[in-house]
């Protein structure tokens, strides 16, 4: 397995930074319940939607020309087959590969709003992190803007719906939604009566974790653990390593890099050697791809959690 690159790291970062609360737990315009409705009628144009920062957000027609600012958008844009309708993404929106081709407008952390301008989009999808300055920036120019911020696997599969709805691919979103609630429905059934091991899991060195209201949170309980963060007061929590210690997790989830030499590197951590984790050898790398992308590919994560959790009732899952 290759090891962590700088670029991998970074992005786990900036991840973390972008997940942090809006300020405001506002619902889209698409429910749980729509979601699960599958064989509902598609809406007519025009629609009106309120996104993840509480805006308004009125749509008069399928758009043509759509900018991602994020890998977890871009995933769900070409999930529903509109990869022809994007024009430009942000640096790091490198799956599925053709996403690799599209133009770049600058990083995910400070995207170029003249590049954005001038490629004429007539939506852009934006996160959480680029409600207070980009979105309002983009707005200024008369450039539509939604912002996609899900917190929960729930959630995910209900942005995927509202994508859908604001695109005019209700109907492939739908069928989407149900497939990935399949995968998720066949996790539980999976976990049912099992122990619930405590999970740490580690999003950079600096022991970045995910607290409650995260949805690495919800993937660990979904997955059949019980994450030693969940008592914390913040979604995207660093914690310090006696805390670790104290709390004696019995699986350590590594999803900022891979390789043997981290595994090592956390066994030597100073203190670590009497955590269950360390002396089981339950120290895993998760792919952070599948786990810090709030997108299709997420319920690929849980099942790499779910087995990493629990083996033995998933060996015969691969990954995807």
């Amino acid at each position: 397995m290759q090891s962590s690159t700088p670029r991998r790291q970074t992005l786990s970062f900036l991840l973390i930074l972008s997940l942090l609360p809006l300020g405001c737990n506002v619902p889209v315009a698409v429910t749980e319940k729509r979601a699960e409705a599958v064989g509902a009628p598609a809406l007519a144009f025009p629609k009106t939607f309120t996104d993840d920062a509480g805006r308004t957000v009125v749509v008069s027609r399928p758009h043509q020309r759509i900018i991602s600012l994020a890998p977890s958008n871009t995933e769900i844009l070409y999930a529903l087959g509109l990869g022809a309708r994007i024009v430009a993404v942000d640096q790091y929106s490198d799956y599925p590969p053709e996403a690799k081709q599209k133009p770049r407008m600058g990083g995910y952390a400070g995207p170029d709003i003249e590049q954005i301008t001038a490629a004429t989009p007539d939506m852009v999808f934006a996160t959480g992190y680029h409600a207070k300055f980009v979105v309002p920036n983009l707005q200024r120019h008369g450039i539509p803007v939604l912002v996609v911020e899900p917190k929960t696997l729930t959630e995910v599969l209900d942005r995927i719906l509202l994508v859908g709805q604001v695109t005019g691919e209700e109907t492939k979103a739908r069928a989407l939604v149900q497939q990935l609630r399949a995968r998720m429905d066949r996790v539980t059934d999976r976990i049912k009566g099992v122990a619930r091991p405590r999970v740490f899991f580690e999003i950079s060195p600096e022991l970045y974790t995910a607290g409650p209201g995260s949805f690495i949170d919800d993937m660990i309980t979904h997955a059949g653990g019980s994450n030693i963060a969940a008592d914390t007061t913040k979604p995207w929590p660093q914690i310090n390593q006696e805390s670790v210690v104290v709390k004696d997790p019995e699986v350590i989830l590594l999803g900022n890099v891979v390789g043997a030499e981290a595994v090592k590197r956390v066994r030597a951590r100073s203190g670590w050697q009497g955590i269950a984790a360390v002396k089981s050898g339950r120290i895993l790398a998760i792919d952070a791809d599948l786990t810090h992308r709030p997108g299709p590919r997420i319920f690929g994560g849980l099942e790499a959690i779910a087995r990493a959790l629990h083996p033995e009732r998933f060996q015969d899952t691969p990954t995807r």
